[in-house]
This record gives C-alpha cells, structure tokens and sequence, in this order.
C-alpha cells in the first residue's frame, strides 16, 4: 500500500469509497455520522485544491482516502468532559475511509499520518465502535467531547508519537 495526494482524477473513485464506508457505517451501527450525504463532493473537491486530500493505494486501484491537515482545527480548540494531553503543534485527520477490499487499510493510513506529524488527533462519532476500537489498538487515547461546526457532539482522541 502507498499514499498519494488525492488527484482531481480520483474524485469519482474518492466519492464511492466514501459511499461504501456509509454502508459499512450503518451495518456496524453508526448510521448518524455521514448519515446519506456526507462527506459532500464540493468539501473534497476543496480537501483536493489544498492539498489536504490523500489516498491509499494498493497498485493502481484507490482502496482509502483520508484529509491530513497541519495546524489547528477551531472544533478542536474547546474540549467538553476531559482535556487535550499537551498544546504542542498536531495534525488532524478527518474524513478517513476505506473501501473495504484490502484488511489494514485503515490502520495503514493512520500510520501513514503519525510518520508525517507526531502529534495527531482526530474525532469520530458515538456511534463508530470500529474507529474507537481501531483508534484504541493504536494508541489513541479518548480525551474528551468536541463540537462540529453545525453542533454535533464527537468523541476526539490525540496521540503523540
């Protein structure tokens, strides 16, 4: 598997990976967090023109696609219920999906982050026992409840490398 930036090109790919992961999300319990929409086309359209959009390959094929983003994440700057570990410099992963085809996938894109940052944090919904339970096996601690943009509630988890 490799990373790549996320190519104009891909955008067709990128958006069905997404669609499969809202499937997988509603089979595992977690029906609420993309619910039928999300992420929308014209925020990674955008994630690609800055340069925050990635994908993961395996060969030729588009399995994966994560935003990486350097820098501070304003839902971020308030934490209910708990607290950050540290103030340093973190990088922040949103958006992260899997195709489903290859195992690991995931686990291999969130590696991928932590060698390009060593602080990163990242929020996931109530509802999505697997990223909890992925983030938990590689070392992300729970720190507390974020807010989004449009109000809803996440569960935000940091680790430093």
């Amino acid at each position: 598997m490799e990373i790549r930036k996320t190519m104009p090109d891909d955008l067709d790919r990128v958006m069905e990976i997404y669609a499969l992961a809202r499937d997988f999300m509603v089979k595992t319990g977690n029906p609420n967090q993309w619910k039928t929409h999300k992420p929308q086309r014209a925020l990674i359209e955008k994630d690609i023109e800055i340069g925050q959009s990635f994908v993961c390959t395996e060969g030729e094929k588009i399995i994966g696609v994560l935003a990486f983003i350097c820098g501070d994440d304003p839902t971020y700057k308030v934490i209910y219920d708990g607290q950050w570990h540290n103030d340093e410099p973190y990088a922040v992963v949103h958006r992260i999906a899997s195709s489903g085809e290859v195992k690991g996938t995931g686990t291999f894109m969130m590696r991928w982050a932590e060698s390009q940052f060593p602080h990163i944090r990242i929020d996931t919904h109530r509802d999505n026992k697997v990223m909890q339970n992925m983030l938990s096996k590689l070392g992300y601690t729970y720190c507390g409840i974020i807010h989004l943009e449009d109000g809803d509630e996440r569960l935000a988890f940091e680790k430093t490398i």
